[in-house]
């Protein structure tokens, strides 16, 4: 496919190494192909195409892990969802260049080998796209529509952005930092998001390397990647080539128009009535149920069930995951896993006997240390952001013992 260029944006333009789109042939990358789906949004492909995901777009690589493969809490990479909003770049890695210019003393521009001598750090981090869940929302919103599985648990490393700010030399001015990447010429807005500063001194903010202990893959944004913990999945930008340091939050389409949530007066009947807006940064408290899957028959005839899941709560800590089997008139606690980060997920489990045969709904919810709870509607919004209501599924039960 052609695509008109636009044109060169003032952006970074004093730092910038844009390389082209040329891949090297010892990359072996091949060109993204674009499927057809079975219903005109998207299509789950079989192991042997791309490991069973399910695939929105391979020209813009958007691709969701069906929820019943949320086993671990370290997500395959190969189950890891992508979400790109441009196309995959080519990559010149013998020349890339990561520079650091804005309100910094001694403007960087650093190799790839140079980036390595600086110790890495290393953080687990659930990454989950803004939109996660938008196919739940009605009336429905544009978009790709994600049900559960766009969110993914890996542990990340790489130099931390604080060490870097710190080589540069930060002025009193620095209040925010905008990150950019490598992007192949097209129409559409460049991808440019910003962080404020104490965000970005953060020692668990990384430029990232590395994803559950190999380097990253092109879709994830090799060679480097902002990791910005417990914040939505879009402030991490991939292929990184320029960070600048800036006096105020950066202003482009995806900071002023794309991953904003309106105020309370927005509704689906006037959605496009002018009102405050604010940018998404964390990730909201949320869980999901993995296992069964939404209308699946399940064989009571061995009991108890595990009802399985997740649950995660960006920058604050979950305390607790409730379970309903019979459509939240009641509620008990399910069992968190030992297995924790600061600003990862935590894999939960629920003992059910099935009182008998018959159709049921499962729900869960999450609460987090500061008192937020999963709400049991969620309140619409145009972008399709930040899915957390309650999650539910419903179940049939087959073969349950007579009493």
């Amino acid at each position: 496919m052609v695509r008109k260029a636009y044109p060169r944006r003032n952006f970074l333009a004093d730092g910038m190494c844009l390389l082209g789109v040329s891949l090297l042939n010892s990359l072996s990358f091949s060109p993204p192909r674009l499927i057809s789906t079975q219903d005109g949004t998207r299509k789950t492909v079989t192991s042997g195409d791309t490991g069973g995901m399910i695939v929105y777009s391979e020209e813009y690589i958007t691709r969701e892990m069906p929820v019943s493969f949320l086993h671990d809490w370290i997500t395959p990479v190969q189950h890891f969802f992508v979400r790109n909003n441009e196309l995959m770049p080519g990559l010149d890695v013998a020349n890339w260049r990561l520079s650091i210019v804005g309100e910094v003393a001694h403007p960087l521009e650093l190799t790839l080998q140079e980036l390595g001598r600086y110790e890495p750090g290393r953080v687990t981090n659930t990454l989950e796209c803004a939109g996660n869940g938008r196919a739940f929302f009605s009336p429905r919103v544009t978009g790709v529509p994600w049900s559960r599985g766009g969110v993914g648990n890996g542990t990340f490393s790489g130099p931390p952005l604080a060490k870097l700010l710190e080589a540069a030399g930060l002025k009193r001015t620095a209040r925010h930092v905008a990150f950019r990447g490598v992007a192949v010429p097209s129409p559409s807005p460049p991808f440019i998001r910003s962080i404020p500063i104490a965000k970005a001194l953060d020692p668990e903010t990384l430029i990232a390397t590395e994803m559950n202990d190999a380097p990253l893959t092109p879709e994830h944004g090799y060679p480097l990647r902002a990791l910005v913990p417990g914040w939505i999945g879009s402030a991490s930008i991939k292929w990184l080539t320029e960070i600048r340091v800036m006096t105020e939050e950066f202003h482009g389409f995806f900071m002023d128009s794309a991953y904003r949530l309106p105020g309370d007066t927005l509704t689906p009947d006037n959605p496009n009535a002018k009102v405050p807006t604010r940018t998404i940064t964390s990730l909201a408290v949320k869980s999901i149920i993995s296992f069964p899957t939404d209308g699946s028959v399940i064989d009571a005839s061995t009991t108890p069930v595990r009802i399985r899941g997740a649950d995660w709560a960006g920058e604050s800590d979950i305390a607790r995951v409730e379970v309903s089997t019979d459509g939240g008139r009641s509620w008990r606690s399910a069992d968190l896993s030992l297995e924790h980060a600061r600003f990862s997920w935590r894999l939960w489990s629920f003992a059910w006997t099935p009182p008998g045969d018959g159709e049921y709904d499962l729900l869960s919810r999450a609460t987090d240390r500061s008192g937020r709870s999963q709400p049991m509607q969620m309140r619409w919004n145009p972008g399709g952001y930040l899915w957390n209501a309650v999650d539910r599924i419903h179940v049939i039960v087959r073969g349950t013992r007579a009493a």
